[in-house]
């Protein structure tokens, strides 16, 4: 039955030469459920000091080589499984945007049959609809802030604005000058450019990470339609140029920790990554 989709891009009716990812893309990466199989450690952190500062994107539109533009945002699975972990645990969600309007969500991945993400977003639903600004979270960041972690979603638009943003590198100098942690996952890591804007070298340099492989994005996102084109830039490529050292190749839901920088490679990622976050703050709170 896949084979009768279309693998053309899909028209965007809001916006001139924008495009949503054809139906046939769509049967291959999205499905109504996740892979979420319960969560560890329900009501462990009861303090309610701890929160999670989330960077969601608020664009829309990723101009690609070609002149056509991607619709885009956050993917719902990336953002809301691993928030959905945490918010079980019991640490509270704040989230913030680089414009305080509100974030965006690539809405047709959304799994419309999982209660675990479904719940999530309903939770969460007004806070995305109306942001903190990031650069008024910046104004307060200090040693004692009660974020015990940065997340930053994936989706392709994590490509835009955000690795540019000031506001973005001070968030993450503040966490590895404060010994919090930074979690991101597929095109999330995008935000760690922001470390070596108007730097010779990015703190971030050396450290391993995972993420979305280039590979796809050059070849079989464009061939079955996801994308309507070439992205201005690859997401590894670059990291690497940062001197990250991106380990994975493939996509298989691989993820990483190395110090306090949490990654995931993929969508597959969200459910292990949203574990890996919980356990590490337990740990770090009850060292």
């Amino acid at each position: 039955m896949t084979e009768q989709l279309s693998k053309q891009p899909v028209a965007d009716r809001a916006e001139n030469n924008a495009y949503f990812p054809s139906e046939f893309s769509l049967s291959q990466y999205t499905a109504p459920k996740t892979d979420f199989d319960g969560v560890e450690h329900k009501n462990a952190y009861t303090e309610g000091k701890w929160k999670v500062l989330v960077i969601a994107a608020d664009e829309r539109y990723l101009m690609l080589q070609n002149g056509k533009m991607f619709s885009t945002g956050n993917h719902p699975v990336e953002t809301l499984l691993p928030l959905h972990h945490i918010m079980e645990a019991g640490f509270e969600v704040e989230v913030a945007t680089l414009s305080g309007n509100p974030a965006k969500l690539e809405y047709w991945a959304m799994p419309t049959e999982d209660e675990a993400v479904m719940g999530t977003y309903e939770k969460l639903k007004a806070q995305l609809k109306a942001p903190k600004k990031l650069s008024d979270v910046v104004a307060n960041l200090g040693a004692d802030s009660d974020y015990l972690s940065v997340f930053i979603p994936g989706g392709h638009a994590a490509l835009i604005g955000i690795p540019d943003s000031e506001d973005v590198q001070k968030t993450l100098d503040w966490a590895l000058e404060n010994d919090r942690f930074i979690v991101t996952l597929c095109h999330g890591p995008a935000a760690l450019l922001a470390a070596s804007v108007n730097r010779e070298q990015s703190p971030l340099a050396g450290y391993s990470i995972v993420v979305f492989p280039d590979a796809l994005d050059e070849g079989a996102n464009i061939d079955i339609g996801y994308l309507p084109g070439r992205l201005p830039w690859l997401l590894a490529e670059r990291l690497t140029e940062d001197g990250l050292k991106v380990v994975n190749e493939s996509m298989s839901g691989q993820v990483l920790k190395d110090r306090n920088l949490l990654t995931g490679d993929s969508p597959l990622a969200s459910n292990a990554l949203g574990k890996l976050a919980v356990n590490e703050m337990l740990a770090h709170i009850n060292k």
